[in-house]
């Protein structure tokens, strides 16, 4: 019974679970917090992973590694190997210029979008690490001259569970390789000439590794405690981003779409050809099979669940209740969620609104309902875009923590129109990497097949006018925003 151990080193905090590697039981897991912020030392990330490996009880009897990790981040070290500043992550907003810098040297209007869709599958915005590049040589002019080598998040961890031995041993994956904004999905090679653009020049970027290549193996000296005193023998996967490892470890196929309501939320599918979408919309992403992972993201998910609740001054729980016990529909009553401005459509500074609000709607229950129905609205706009770029949509995989509302899974299917399957609560990107480290471990020439138990399946039940209503409201409601 070979064991394997997946790591989540997400902005939050750092997961750790070991599993047995032919069916995928939980023997044992641990966890620790990071830092907030959107600057963060990477030896934090350092520290919480030799802490969750403790809590999680040592790696001293697995036969893989791999972690997955925030995607885009900044990581800058020196010749010596040394970090040059604290890490830009994902979620750092200042480069946002040198994304509109980025695009316009490419070509005026949507020229220069058409080109960086083509190049590398995405349009910069200020998550992309090629953005981040641009804004240290700006800003930051002394540092951007002590760089020797760039590299994301989780190949950093990677890296130095290997014990960090040079940097021509930094190792990646497509699927974190696919969002700097500097290699293609679509060629498997680097643009370098784009990292030399953002950067000024060429630096040493990590060796992209396909889905069953080792990165090296374990080194015993490189963690303290129970961690340390392994035999080095175990192997490190070429680890993922985020969204890939998750999709990885709910277990999606090509004709899957993968649905993540957390405080943003996430529209992503396995796709077999990749994705250049000018609109910037669909980020053409690569996933840890060898296949691609084309992915909508938007604002606000579960958060409007929280702010509908706080209204009504209800919990989750009354608020799915409440929403449950109204029509679909909402007898015409339309939330357009937009409480955080929104990235699916590009409206940073939008606001939310309610339509359709009579005295029959007045009432707690079709609030409810307008709510998860709104929520559901705008990530099915991120399912016709994937749609729209070729993805084949056959069933959702519904996830996340937005996801244990009875309503929330319960509608949609309305909404989607498709089946929906919701999976039991779990660390998915952590489990994602640890089906990774076995896929590696046995050697097989497929993964291994995980069933997790307690999964709920809902059939296909669309309610006709639901999503027209929403364009409608929708629609009015940008209009009067672009008018003031």
């Amino acid at each position: 019974m070979p064991l394997v151990a997946g790591v989540d080193s997400s902005t939050q905090s750092c997961k750790v679970v070991v599993r047995d590697a032919e069916t995928g039981a939980l023997v044992r897991q641990g966890r620790a917090p990071h830092p907030d912020g959107t600057e963060v030392d990477p030896s934090a990330w350092w520290s919480a992973l030799q802490t969750a490996i403790d809590a999680a009880g040592g790696l001293t009897d697995v036969a893989a590694v791999s972690v997955g990790g925030q995607q885009h981040g900044m990581v800058c070290l020196d010749e010596a190997g040394e970090v040059i500043r604290p890490a830009l992550l994902w979620n750092d907003t200042r480069s946002a210029g040198a994304a509109a810098e980025l695009i316009q040297e490419a070509g005026e209007g949507q020229a220069g979008r058409r080109f960086w869709a083509d190049a590398v599958g995405l349009v910069p915005v200020a998550s992309f690490t090629v953005t981040k590049l641009r804004w240290l040589a700006r800003n930051e002019p002394a540092n951007a001259a002590r760089v020797a080598a760039v590299c994301l998040p989780h190949d950093w961890l990677t890296w130095r569970l290997a014990g960090a031995p040079g940097l021509d041993a930094l190792r990646t994956d497509r699927s974190d390789a696919s969002g700097t904004g500097y290699w293609s999905p679509a060629t498997g090679e680097y643009r370098l000439d784009l990292l030399e653009q953002a950067l000024g020049r060429v630096v040493r970027v990590p060796t992209v590794l396909g889905p069953t290549e080792a990165a090296g193996y374990l080194a015993p000296a490189v963690l303290s405690g129970p961690a340390g005193s392994g035999s080095g023998a175990a192997l490190l996967g070429p680890g993922a981003g985020d969204n890939a490892a998750a999709g990885f470890g709910v277990g999606a196929r090509p004709g899957d779409v993968v649905v993540s309501i957390g405080t943003s939320g996430t529209v992503f599918s396995v796709a077999d050809a990749p994705a250049a979408d000018p609109s910037g919309i669909v980020a053409g992403f690569a996933d840890v099979t060898g296949r691609f992972l084309p992915l909508v993201c938007t604002l606000n998910a579960a958060r409007v669940l929280d702010a509908a609740a706080a209204m009504l001054g209800v919990g989750l729980d009354e608020l799915a209740d409440l929403a449950l016990a109204t029509p679909p529909g909402a007898d015409g009553l339309v939330m357009v969620p937009y409480l955080e401005g929104e990235r699916t459509p590009n409206r940073p500074d939008a606001t939310g609104a309610v339509h359709g609000l009579t005295l029959r709607t007045s009432t707690p229950g079709h609030l409810a309902r307008a709510a998860v129905e709104g929520m559901l609205c705008a990530l099915a706009d991120g399912l016709d875009a994937l749609a729209a770029q070729g993805a084949t949509v056959r069933r959702v995989i519904l996830v996340g923590g937005g996801a244990r509302s009875a309503a929330v899974r319960r509608i949609a299917p309305q909404v989607f129109g498709c089946p929906v399957v919701v999976p039991p609560p779990g660390e998915y990107v952590a489990d994602g990497a640890a089906r990774q480290a076995a896929w590696l471990a046995l050697g097989t020439g497929e993964p291994p097949s995980w069933t997790p138990s307690g999964t709920e399946e809902y059939a296909a039940e669309p309610v006709p006018g639901i999503r027209e209503r929403y364009a409608q409201a929708r629609e009015r409601h940008l209009d009067r925003l672009t008018q003031g």
